[in-house]
């Protein structure tokens, strides 16, 4: 089954991503968080990111969501060097795309899915304006 890893800048909002769609599936997805610098500022740390990728790794794969670009850079630093992970980064909105890759992954979706359901996130339309 594809896991999914959430980065972002703030410990709080990882982990609160993360308890958000461990709910929606009942806990049948690997799902982790980094988020934070290592001192517990703002930031995101390449060393948590890398165990978090490790803890995660599964045969089927791994999405990360993430909350700004500079969370990608620190993705990609903590992928250097490792060898035999199968990662996707996700360019979906943080939450929504969190919890429809969730959803997806919880059926037994490729990473492919799981990935293009988050990715569907962008569309969602919170407020009309008609």
């Amino acid at each position: 089954m594809v896991s999914l890893l959430i980065v972002a800048h703030s410990a709080q909002l990882a982990e609160g991503v993360r308890e958000f769609a461990s709910h929606a599936v009942r806990g049948t997805v690997h799902i982790l968080a980094a988020g934070g610098a290592i001192d517990g500022s703002l930031g995101t740390n390449v060393d948590q990111i890398r165990g978090k990728l490790q803890e995660a790794m599964s045969p089927d794969g791994t999405l990360v969501l993430v909350d700004f670009n500079s969370a990608v850079m620190s993705v990609e630093a903590a992928l250097e060097g490792l060898q035999g992970i199968v990662v996707e980064i996700s360019d979906a909105p943080l939450v929504e795309g969190t919890f429809l890759a969730a959803v997806e992954a919880s059926v037994g979706a490729s990473l492919a899915e799981t990935a293009a359901a988050a990715l569907r996130a962008r569309s969602l339309v919170k407020v009309r304006h008609d």
